[in-house]
């Protein structure tokens, strides 16, 4: 039987990593990559797999739903059974402080849309992808389980606990087969570099001001990307209907001690460092219990944080012309310029 993928927000960060980890561990599988191509989503992440007969782009919103059945119309060409994956999302929290209302239009109205359509075409299994922001903030200790209530600070992660909501909803009222995954902080190829991680590394790279926000002891537990994308798939095939799994990396740093650690990979010093002004409502710790994800499905991290961040800083230094057309926009040019749109 033929598996089909569709992806949404495929050719953003995390997405653009799940579609070459398809490419790589499934290759019998079809792809379907829906995205909008705003400014986070980068089709030149997935060159490598654009002549594969067995992935198709489109083009679309999933807040539009002819756009959303766009991608229903080439899984079936692509034919057998049709699982979603659902990136697709307005993910900058600092963005989000400017205005909320993209992000309750794509993350809360746009996964509404989308479960409606999955439910119509019969979709086998939808997974939503979602973060461990939801849960709010952390003192010293603790950790963030699949239990804890959901309290969200920002209207990033509020829109991200209300999808998280709509999906369970469509378990609980329609008999739909979901799970939900809540990951902590990726790093790792290919991500937009207003995000800290690569926004250092670029910085540093160029002896430019690293911005860091307050005091710098704001505590985040770092996943490395593939890490996550295998945990999703393990989510796909293997979860548990309705479940929610939470994805950690058992990477807690605060924010000052990875900068000092990117430095020092690159031999810069620490007096780039800059402190700025706080963003309103920040979080002060996140830490996320991945328990239940390994002992159920057998998942755990692969890549420490030693191993990781050496591999993810050398990416940047290999990739300047991508993180150039990135940082300058002209990567937007690529799509209208290859493909006429």
């Amino acid at each position: 039987m033929t598996t089909t993928c569709i992806v949404t927000g495929g050719a953003g960060f995390i997405g653009s990593n799940f579609v070459h980890m398809l490419v790589e561990l499934r290759p019998t599988w079809k792809i379907v990559n829906l995205d909008a191509l705003t400014y986070a989503g980068n089709r030149e992440n997935l060159t490598a797999v654009e002549k594969n007969p067995n992935y198709s782009f489109v083009h679309g919103d999933i807040t539009k739903p002819e756009d959303v059945e766009k991608a229903f119309a080439a899984a079936k060409a692509f034919g057998g059974d049709v699982l979603v994956v659902h990136f697709a999302a307005e993910s900058h929290v600092d963005r989000s402080i400017v205005s909320g209302v993209p992000f309750v239009t794509t993350n809360v109205v746009g996964t509404q849309i989308l479960l409606d359509a999955s439910r119509r075409h019969g979709t086998k299994r939808f997974v939503h992808v979602s973060t461990d922001e939801v849960y709010g903030s952390l003192g010293e200790k603790g950790f963030f389980r699949e239990d804890t209530p959901l309290a969200p600070n920002s209207p990033y992660s509020s829109s991200k606990a209300g999808s998280d909501l709509l999906v369970r909803a469509a378990v609980h009222t329609h008999g739909f087969e979901a799970c939900i995954t809540r990951c902590s902080n990726n790093y790792g190829p290919y991500q937009f570099p207003e995000k800290f991680l690569p926004l250092m590394i670029a910085n540093a790279s160029e002896d430019k001001p690293i911005p860091v926000y307050g005091d710098g002891l704001y505590v985040r537990d770092w996943l490395f990307v593939r890490d996550h994308c295998e945990a999703i798939l393990a989510v796909l095939e293997k979860g548990r209907t309705g479940e929610v799994y939470n994805i950690g990396g058992n990477n807690e740093l605060a924010n000052i001690v990875l900068v000092k650690r990117v430095l020092k990979e690159l031999g810069k010093p620490e007096s780039l460092i800059t402190y700025v002004k706080d963003r309103p409502g920040h979080d002060r710790r996140y830490a996320i219990d991945a328990g239940k994800i390994q002992k159920e499905l057998g998942w755990s991290p692969r890549f420490t944080f030693d191993l990781a961040l050496p591999l993810t800083i050398r990416w940047y230094q290999t990739q300047k012309e991508w993180l150039q057309r990135v940082r300058s926009g002209a990567y937007r040019e690529y799509y209208a310029r290859q493909y006429g749109a």
